[in-house]
């Protein structure tokens, strides 16, 4: 399990296609990743395969991870958002975020809002699939970020960013059109499986 609050962000060194499949090589100065831990990168939970301390660890990506994610068209040189599995005894500053990526969305609107220091307002397409879980003020994982939906239409849904988020994660790098990963409140989920 995840809390959404992004530790680091990572650069992929390698991508590399085989007939087993895909397999990611992303640098990162963590220093404590061992064989089969799990990991969040961008938002997808995935495991661990090699790691050598404060240079990089390597990452398979099943069919399914592809399937869901933007992954397929993900290049060398592209960063992507870091967070390390919730220890038990850890801080829960985010919500639950499990990293099983419920769909992709695009970027539709970057706006910043008060300034040049001030915070940015994104908005990003809203799939059909997932539209009826996102609710205004409701919690929401955009690319591993644990963020609050500011306010939802038919067709986008728009997230405010505070500066430490924008400098820390990814959107800084990102512009209107590129992919996202959605996961939403699991929740949510739960409750709509019960009733």
């Amino acid at each position: 399990m995840f809390t959404g609050i992004v530790e680091t962000t990572g650069e992929v060194r390698a991508v590399e296609d085989t007939d087993d499949g895909r397999r990611l090589r992303i640098g990162t100065d963590f220093e404590d990743l061992e064989h089969g831990q799990s990991i969040s990168v961008s938002g997808a939970c995935l495991t661990v395969e090699e790691s050598v301390d404060r240079e990089w660890f390597s990452v398979f990506l099943a069919e399914e991870t592809i399937d869901r994610t933007f992954f397929d068209v993900i290049d060398e040189g592209d960063s992507v958002n870091l967070e390390r599995a919730m220890p038990a005894d850890g801080r829960f500053d985010g919500h639950i975020v499990q990293g099983h990526v419920d769909a992709t969305a695009t970027i539709e609107g970057i706006e910043q809002v008060g300034g040049d220091d001030g915070d940015w307002r994104f908005t990003f397409s809203l799939p059909a699939d997932v539209e009826r879980y996102v609710v205004e003020k409701g919690s929401i994982t955009v690319d591993g970020i644990s963020l609050t939906v500011a306010d939802r239409t038919d067709d986008d849904f728009a997230v405010a960013i505070i500066p430490t988020t924008y400098d820390v994660t990814t959107l800084s790098a990102k512009s209107v059109g590129d992919p996202v990963h959605l996961e939403v409140d699991v929740v949510a989920k739960y409750i709509e499986q019960l009733c």
